[in-house]
């Protein structure tokens, strides 16, 4: 299958651009360890849930969460997952937006139970932020989702 070709509007076209804002959680703990991929996985939203599964761009920033104590929690695999609410990201990772992909659905590879929303920030951190609260703004649809025959590090 060849990559389809995106054409990016001018300005962003009906029903972009959507706004959103919410905290990072825990998700399945494959992009990063599996695929090479880090995601900050948010919510699906009322608004987000609207739109067909597949991958949109945009723009991201995220807000550490000074108020809330650093821990440690569970995810469903057993693994440990440190929430630090964003409180040891850089003042430039903190004070810059960064451009985004971000996939809604279902990864069929993985068989998914639950839809997904998952942002891809460009940018390498060098700590996690779980807790944080991510501001994005979606701009466009690039492709569909799409399911994979193999897995492997796609960096």
């Amino acid at each position: 299958m060849t990559r389809p070709e995106t054409v990016i509007p001018e300005c962003p076209e009906t029903p972009f651009p959507i706004v959103q804002q919410g905290e990072v959680v825990s998700g399945f703990g494959r992009g990063s360890s599996e695929l090479g991929i880090p995601t900050a996985n948010v919510p699906v939203t009322e608004e987000i849930n609207k739109l067909e599964t597949g991958i949109y761009y945009g723009w991201s920033k995220i807000f550490p969460t000074s108020d809330k104590q650093e821990c440690i929690r569970m995810r469903n695999d057993g693994n440990k997952v440190e929430f630090n609410y964003g409180k040891k990201l850089s003042a430039h990772d903190v004070n810059t937006v960064y451009p985004m992909v971000m996939s809604i659905g279902w990864n069929p590879f993985y068989h998914n139970k639950e839809k997904t929303c998952e942002v891809h920030i460009i940018n390498k951190f060098d700590e996690n932020f779980y807790g944080a609260n991510i501001h994005y703004n979606v701009l466009g649809y690039i492709r569909p989702e799409l399911n994979y025959t193999t897995k492997g590090t796609y960096y």
